[in-house]
């Protein structure tokens, strides 16, 4: 990737301006703006009330947002100004499609509902930056490009668009360093936040949604993101961002301001009118205050006078204020407002926003090259080596050239084997669509990939590391250990061994998928393969009966049986005190059944069955991660 980077940017003389170059992806097809309405959006949720172990608990509906009304046209900035609690992310979400539940009103895009077409052309950025921290910047946008841009724009176009948001979003200086996060040292919380922007840019989005953008950032910072949004507005696009307490600079770069309080509207207009519509109706603000502080002010409950006394107010007086002097206003202006100068649907196709932006096959080869660029450091982590070698070596110098006398000590080397490669695949695979459902709810809400291209380029990814470990662990411990010096022998232990790390791999991807939490997927996967190794055969062989179907359902049972019947044949013998008995008469391997031809195979196929079906499980389970769910 990094040479690829290198060899067009060599190719590409850029004897144009910034201005000239960013907007290079548009060339192919006209501009194309949204004209965003919003009328009488209602939400409600569900709470319970009542102690946790009252039978009583009730249900009760709460309301968050109430009626809100409002219209963004293209080159304008809406900033939703408000309290903690106010319905701001809740109305930004609802607006960019990715609100679910009892949503009532109407949302429209050009006169339309919702289509994905217009949700691929949307770009959202949430208030927390989710990002790969061991990618670069530049690896970060160029990744997204190559998933985001249609097939329309080829490679090397997208590579050369990626640099050119760079260069707009100033982040040049930090081009080649690692994004960063909370446990990593990276770029800057503003750099961070700007390659968050940059990832929406990428695809010149007619509509872009902001939540709390200056959130934790220094003055300077903020104001260099809301200029670089105030740009990007000029181009005619349509920006509805959140933000908490907006400096005054920050204030007057806004076209339309919108303040909410407890789900209600106070006021919606241009911010330059704001304090003007409030001193009309009661409520002059003290000299020289900073307008958003004084319109929070009010949504809170507070007003200071000229005199700088502080007032408790009702707001529900402001609600009745807005109801009288701005909602009639609003409403009738937004359907006098036409929608005819704007886009249609027929034009976003046009620029190759349709179902997906490029094939499937693409989707996997970048997906999978990514996450291996992320994930090297732990996939080829040399301490994860060394652990398995040191492993293998003790177990090989303890169980050290046993013989069939002591079949006992190699019927426990066998199960350790088990059990050693249960655990460790599992609690690797477990974490990963827990670690990553972040990522994944936002990426695939606005339509980056289909799930089965991510869900196989992280099957695909893992299975290097997979495969080779295990290998490595038989080779040394089989010959230290003195099993079966027979090469087929060997081929059959290390297949096992292998479908076996496949399985319990699957099984983790399963569990992550389903639980989506680390500490709980954690928690039961350990009390399920507690039980898998308990019912396998070699600690019990005596089970009751309404128990004694779990040993159906656990690979370990099955790899176990396999394993026995690769190093022990029927008819043969181990010296004992009657001088030579048989192998399957030994007490432990005859309860649990000395496998057969047909019982090997039924054993095989099972494993393969739950190695196929554990991966189907976790493949349906993530189905649900960043679909929005149909509104009532």
């Amino acid at each position: 990737m990094d040479q690829e980077i290198s060899d067009i940017e060599s190719q590409t003389i850029y004897k144009t301006t910034l201005q000239e170059e960013a907007p290079h992806i548009s060339h192919k097809a006209k501009k194309c703006h949204v004209i965003l309405k919003f009328d009488d959006v209602t939400y409600k949720i569900k709470t319970k009330k009542g102690k946790l172990l009252d039978k009583k608990t009730m249900e009760e509906e709460k309301v968050i947002l109430k009626g809100v009304t409002g219209i963004v046209e293209p080159g304008e900035i809406l900033a939703m100004l408000g309290p903690s609690g106010s319905g701001k992310t809740t109305l930004l979400t609802a607006l960019g499609g990715r609100l679910g539940g009892k949503l009532h009103g109407t949302i429209t895009y050009n006169g339309q509902p919702l289509s994905n077409v217009i949700k691929r052309n949307s770009g959202f950025v949430t208030q927390d930056d989710v990002l790969y921290p061991h990618l670069t910047v530049t690896e970060t946008l160029v990744f997204t490009a190559l998933l985001r841009l249609p097939n329309s724009v080829t490679k090397e176009e997208k590579i050369v668009h990626a640099k050119a948001v760079i260069d707009q979003l100033g982040l040049t200086k930090c081009k080649d360093s690692i994004v960063g996060g909370t446990y990593i040292r990276g770029v800057s919380g503003g750099e961070r936040k700007r390659v968050s922007i940059g990832q929406e840019m990428l695809i010149n989005p007619s509509l872009l949604f902001l939540d709390e953008p200056t959130s934790g950032l220094d003055s300077t910072t903020a104001q260099k993101i809301v200029s670089t949004l105030w740009e990007v507005a000029n181009e005619g696009k349509t920006i509805v961002m959140t933000i908490h307490q907006p400096s005054s600079r920050l204030y007057y770069m806004f076209h339309k301001v919108l303040l909410l309080s407890e789900g209600n509207s106070l006021y919606y207009g241009k911010g330059s009118e704001a304090i003007h519509y409030f001193s009309n109706i009661g409520y002059a603000p003290a000299l020289a205050m900073n307008p958003a502080d004084f319109l929070l002010d009010l949504a809170n409950g507070v007003y200071t006078n000229e005199l700088k006394e502080d007032h408790v107010i009702d707001k529900q007086q402001l609600v009745l204020a807005y109801k009288s002097n701005i909602e009639a206003y609003l409403k009738a202006g937004i359907h006098e407002i036409s929608d005819s100068g704007s886009s249609s649907e027929g034009e976003f196709k046009d620029r190759g926003f349709g179902k997906w932006p490029t094939s499937w096959s693409q989707q996997f080869f970048v997906l999978l090259r990514r996450y291996l660029k992320e994930k090297k450091h732990e996939s080829f982590s040399s301490l994860k080596i060394v652990q398995i070698i040191l492993t293998a070596l003790l177990a090989g110098l303890l169980w050290y050239k046993s013989v069939l006398s002591h079949l006992q000590d190699q019927i426990g080397l066998l199960f350790f084997i088990c059990g050693f490669w249960s655990f460790i695949p599992l609690y690797q695979a477990i974490f990963t669509f827990p670690q990553e459902v972040k990522m994944l709810e936002k990426e695939r809400s606005s339509g980056m990939y289909r799930l089965s291209s991510y869900f196989m380029s992280r099957i695909v990814a893992e299975l290097p590391m997979d495969l080779v470990l295990p290998t490595i662990f038989i080779l040394i411990i089989y010959w230290l250990a003195g099993l079966k010096a027979n090469f087929l022998s060997f081929l059959c232990t290390l297949f096992t061994l292998l479908l076996h790390v496949l399985v319990s791999q699957g099984l983790g991807l399963a569990i992550g998928a389903i639980v989506l939490d680390q500490k709980s997927a954690t928690t039961f996967a350990s009390v399920l393969m507690l039980c898998f190794s308990l019912v396998a055969g070699f600690y019990v062989q005596h089970m009751p009966k309404f128990i004694h179907w779990m040993k159906y359902i656990s690979n370990t049972h099955y790899t176990y049986q396999l394993l026995i019947g690769s190093q022990y044949y029927t008819g043969e013998t181990y010296p004992c005190s009657k001088g030579q008995c048989l192998v399957e008469e030994y007490p432990s391997i005859k309860e649990m059944g000395f496998p057969n031809l047909h019982e090997k195979v039924v054993a095989a196929i099972v494993l393969v069955i739950m190695l196929i079906g554990y991966r189907l499980v976790a493949y349906f389970s993530l189905m649900r991660v960043g679909v929005t769910k149909k509104l009532t």
